[in-house]
């Protein structure tokens, strides 16, 4: 057993003698709020999120010990994040975690005063959470997502591997990720690689399948799918469809991937939660978010799945596979 999987397993029991020098008898228990555009029952963001709950741990805070927490959840659906923001700012927590832009703009029209601290979040200027990353100038600060030439990195990776590709759908939600900033990003990209974007927004699995399939009749084609609550909630479909398709695939999270998709580069999302940890314990021990510079993201991970590339006749070029954090065969 891994050791951070043996110290979500205690609950906290670790760090107890931590805990109670945290909170002195008498002291109030602190409350956090939580907000994610994922689905409660989605194993692979409950387990990124033990990771939050271990690096609070790691300051003393417990759950059910010295701190609560309020969880809402979104399952991708666009028409929920504005009343789900709005239950949990009533509850008046000491700040809110906001996992993705959506949740973070939703909660952002419902508060001015109560801290967030947001993740998973592209363009964070851009998207109006922070006047600059040094000084974010409001109650907002967070870690950013990626850094501003990822996309380059997604389209250079999917050249390397299938070099015929010439069109690139970029499958997404418009209402759940900062769509247009990958889009523009994925276009100045993709002209240096003779690769054209193609947008393809989706809303639901129909959407999905129908915008892959019209996608795959022309040929030449891959497929590009940033970190995006819709395609999140729908990844099986979405990696069962790139397999149809015979279409080559690169994705933002490594769980596409284990699931048994083509490959992944992006942000180790474990390491984000422990940074935001740090962040909302510094809140909680009364510091403000105009004074904690927007961080970004410590670790990048790739991930190859050799029997998809089997599947698809592609070879795995050796630089790719020496680049690899993870190789499934």
């Amino acid at each position: 057993m891994k050791r951070r999987d043996f110290i979500t397993l205690l609950g906290g029991a670790a760090v107890w003698p931590l805990a109670a020098r945290a909170q002195q008898p008498g002291e109030r228990m602190r409350r956090i709020g939580v907000l994610e555009e994922t689905a409660e029952d989605d194993k692979e963001r409950n387990s990124q999120f033990a990771e939050f709950r271990e690096g609070l741990a790691r300051f003393g805070w417990v759950e059910g010990r010295t701190v609560h927490t309020e969880h809402r959840f979104a399952a991708a659906d666009a028409g929920r994040y504005q009343p789900l923001a709005k239950e949990l700012v009533a509850l008046q927590p000491e700040v809110i975690l906001a996992v993705s832009t959506p949740v973070t703009a939703a909660l952002q029209r419902q508060t001015s005063t109560i801290p967030i601290v947001f993740l998973g979040v592209s363009d964070p200027i851009g998207s109006g959470f922070a006047a600059n990353l040094a000084r974010p100038g409001s109650n907002l600060t967070g870690i950013m997502l990626y850094e501003e030439g990822i996309a380059g990195k997604w389209l250079a990776m999917l050249k390397e591997i299938a070099p015929r590709v010439a069109r690139v759908a970029l499958v997404a939600g418009p209402k759940t990720t900062a769509y247009d900033y990958f889009v523009r990003n994925a276009e100045a990209a993709g002209s240096s690689l003779d690769i054209e974007i193609v947008p393809t927004p989706v809303a639901g699995a129909t959407d999905i399948e129908r915008g892959i399939e019209a996608f795959s009749r022309a040929p030449n084609g891959g497929l590009l799918l940033p970190s995006d609550g819709t395609t999140i909630v729908h990844r099986d479909l979405v990696i069962a469809l790139a397999a149809r398709h015979n279409l080559p695939a690169v994705y933002a999270l490594r769980f596409f991937v284990t699931a048994g998709g083509l490959m992944s580069y992006g942000t180790d999302f474990g390491e984000t939660f422990q940074q935001a940890a740090s962040l909302v314990d510094r809140i909680l021990r009364g510091a403000k978010p105009i004074d904690l510079p927007v961080q970004t993201p410590t670790k990048y991970q790739t991930s190859l799945n050799l029997k998809t590339a089997k599947a698809l006749g592609l070879t795995v070029p050796s630089g790719l596979l020496v680049a690899a954090d993870e190789v499934i065969e």
